[in-house]
């Protein structure tokens, strides 16, 4: 098998599993205080920016 050529440091190896961190999502109160993604239309309401862009059912 091949061999490293170096050691990796630790600050390498660290920044490379800091980028695999599981990052929760941001979540923002629309207009009706409903909680929803930011910059996406609320699927219960179909309301984005305060107008109604969906027509639910």
């Amino acid at each position: 098998m091949a061999q490293p050529k170096r050691k990796n440091s630790k600050q390498r190896s660290r920044k490379r599993r800091g980028a695999n961190r599981f990052v929760a999502p941001q979540l923002a109160r629309d207009r009706s205080g409903e909680l929803c993604l930011p910059h996406h239309v609320n699927p219960t309401t179909g309301m984005y920016r305060g107008r109604q862009v969906l027509e639910v059912q």
